[in-house]
């Protein structure tokens, strides 16, 4: 029974992580004030549900599990999401009104992004279990979601920051920035621990 329990567990703190992502995603943007607009920003960009599925695979240790954990979480997110944008949609940057789309073509879009998060969410769970690997062979793995980050918020300030408005555009120069400096602590904590792990036999040797 225990043993049960303990199998049960993450996976129902997956998937229940991974609707509340999505509900997160999906109403944030229905209230006014910038924070709010700051949450759905963020959680409803792909680089924070590649991040989700990147740390389910992080927290398992078998790599079958981790991939397959990754993609049904991020589809029950991304279905959650949709479900909710459909029940109540949100004006669209640079229109005035709302566009609620027809019901056979807000379930359609439902279907066809939950199967995408499912076959997606599988490498990326799956890259996050090799991010568990020490040392520089696990570096590359490490600095993957802080670099999907980077790219994204970069080609959303280029194209869509005009369009968004001046929250949004701060919002995506905030994550930008902590996306670097993510990526500047993967490499220094991977330098100080290299620095470690052949240093100090060096000293001791020096020592004798």
């Amino acid at each position: 029974m225990n043993f049960s329990r303990a199998r049960i567990a993450p996976v129902l703190v997956a998937l229940g992580a991974g609707a509340t992502i999505g509900v997160l995603g999906a109403l944030t943007g229905q209230f006014d004030g910038p924070i709010f607009h700051a949450v759905s920003l963020v959680f409803s960009a792909g680089w924070s549900w590649a991040c989700f599925a990147f740390l389910v695979g992080y927290f398992r240790q078998s790599k079958a599990e981790s991939a397959l954990l990754a993609s049904s979480a991020l589809a029950v997110g991304v279905v959650v999401y949709y479900l909710l944008k459909a029940l109540n949609p949100v004006t669209p940057i640079g229109m005035d009104v709302a566009v609620e789309p027809s019901g056979g073509g807000a379930w359609s879009r439902i279907a066809i992004w939950g199967m995408l998060a499912f076959i997606l969410g599988a490498p990326m769970g799956l890259l996050g279990n090799l991010a568990r690997i020490p040392g520089i062979a696990g570096l590359p793995f490490r600095l993957l979601v802080p670099l999907i980050a980077f790219f994204e918020t970069s080609w959303r300030l280029d194209l869509e920051a005009a369009a968004a408005g001046p929250n949004a555009a701060f919002t995506w120069s905030m994550i930008r920035v902590l996306a670097v400096l993510a990526a500047i602590a993967l490499l220094g904590h991977m330098a100080w621990g290299w620095r470690t792990w052949h240093g100090v036999p060096k000293v001791r040797a020096d020592s004798d």
